[in-house]
């Protein structure tokens, strides 16, 4: 049987309600048409827009097969392209990051613009045409201050996403951000149960002392996605009153998200004591009780966006059972570290929550292994966000692999 049949039987098979089979969690076939109809064909976070601070300022970023650089043009545009020289197919850009003024290949110096045009190329003969051999471009879009990147030749449509979560975005203002602090992790778990780990707090007062100083367990707060309850519609309405968009909104097709919830009373911000980490707030939130901006969109971002900072998460598929998760910690461009903010007392709640939630992941991803291993019921009262990301993945794959494939109950 081909994995394309295997898995669409699967799928067929997949109660409602329930966590996916064994081999959705681990099978090299399985993880192979995951990386082929959602990874190389969705819109994906990559960077926020601030780390490329002026022109020449490149970040170079893997997914699956595909090696790309975000760089930013003299003319100031953000733009992506293929990590692969045109010459013999060499890496470009090495570096994790850098600046450059041209992209030259190490190999035999083929030189680039920052716009990607072939430059220089040395003894390639009279006819040679340097305009067909410029580095091929990668979709790119900027939004609110965030680079989102799609590996497709033909990008899915961008602007409805925007369109809906940027009066969201806008009051955070993340042009005029800075990083104050980026940490990667590998977690030794399949993608999928990295999100099904974010997308509940079923786990969190046993898992997350230091988050849960702040951030509420109730699943009304942490997991809404039906009906509203009064205390969150009267945050909404406060916020809203502000000037700033908060109401649960969630595309039809349940791939992305925003609401601003409130974090536990008298909460401020993300940090050991509760009180504000950052003294110079990052856009134009003065209200200390604003909670947080919580915004996901699958397959790689979720992020808090807070009066005094932000902060964003990006998921990336290293393997079957191997996945990176990227937090970055946005500032005021001109806080002043030491002065505007403590970064250990900026960072500690987060960078402890990640690390808890790698152990989590790697014991469920553990526990799935085992021959014993069966899908168990969701928790709908606590666990709807994670049912609702499962059916989001069994749609769009039973769609992609077979679009007339009915939804198994």
């Amino acid at each position: 049987m081909s994995a394309r049949n295997y898995m669409l039987a699967l799928l067929n098979q997949q109660r409602s309600g329930h966590s996916l089979a064994q081999p959705f969690y681990g099978d090299p076939d399985i993880f192979r048409l995951d990386m082929e109809q959602i990874w190389y064909r969705e819109w994906l976070f990559a960077i926020p827009a601030c780390e490329l601070t002026k022109p020449g300022s490149y970040v170079t970023h893997k997914v699956g097969d595909y090696r790309v650089i975000i760089v930013r043009g003299a003319d100031n545009m953000i733009r992506a392209f293929h990590n692969t020289c045109r010459h013999r197919g060499s890496v470009i850009c090495k570096a994790a990051k850098g600046n450059a003024p041209k992209l030259v290949c190490p190999y035999h110096q083929w030189t680039y613009e920052l716009d990607g045009k072939l430059l220089w190329a040395r003894d390639m003969g009279a006819d040679f045409d340097a305009t067909q051999h410029g580095l091929k471009p990668v979709h790119c879009r900027e939004l609110s201050g965030l680079i989102y990147i799609c590996l497709a030749d033909d990008a899915p449509d961008f602007d409805a996403y925007a369109d809906f979560v940027k009066p969201y975005l806008a009051p955070h203002d993340l042009s005029n951000a800075k990083v104050a602090h980026g940490s990667s992790i590998i977690e030794s778990g399949n993608w999928k149960l990295v999100w099904e780990n974010n997308r509940e707090c079923y786990h969190c007062s046993g898992n997350h002392p230091s988050l849960c100083r702040t951030f509420p367990e109730d699943p009304t707060v942490s997991g809404v996605e039906g009906d509203i309850p009064l205390q969150l519609q009267s945050h909404f309405e406060r916020m809203e009153a502000q000037g700033f968009p908060s109401r649960f909104k969630m595309s039809e097709n349940m791939q992305y998200r925003v609401t601003r919830m409130p974090l536990l009373e008298g909460a401020e911000s993300y940090t050991m004591d509760g009180k504000i980490a950052v003294n110079k707030f990052l856009g134009r939130i003065a209200d200390k009780s604003a909670g947080t901006l919580l915004k996901f969109h699958y397959p790689t971002t979720w992020n808090h966006f807070l009066a005094d900072h932000s902060i964003v998460f990006r998921v990336t598929p290293i393997g079957p059972t191997e996945t990176e998760v990227t937090t970055k910690w946005l500032v005021n461009k001109n806080a002043v570290e030491g002065q505007d903010y403590d970064l250990k007392r900026l960072t500690e709640v987060w960078t402890a929550t990640n690390d808890e939630d790698r152990r989590v992941v790697e014991d469920n991803q553990h526990g799935i292994n085992s021959p014993a291993y069966e899908p168990g019921p969701y928790s709908r009262t606590q666990e709807s966000g994670v049912i609702s990301f499962v059916d989001w993945y069994r749609n769009t794959m039973g769609d992609r692999l077979q679009p007339t494939m009915m939804a198994a109950e």
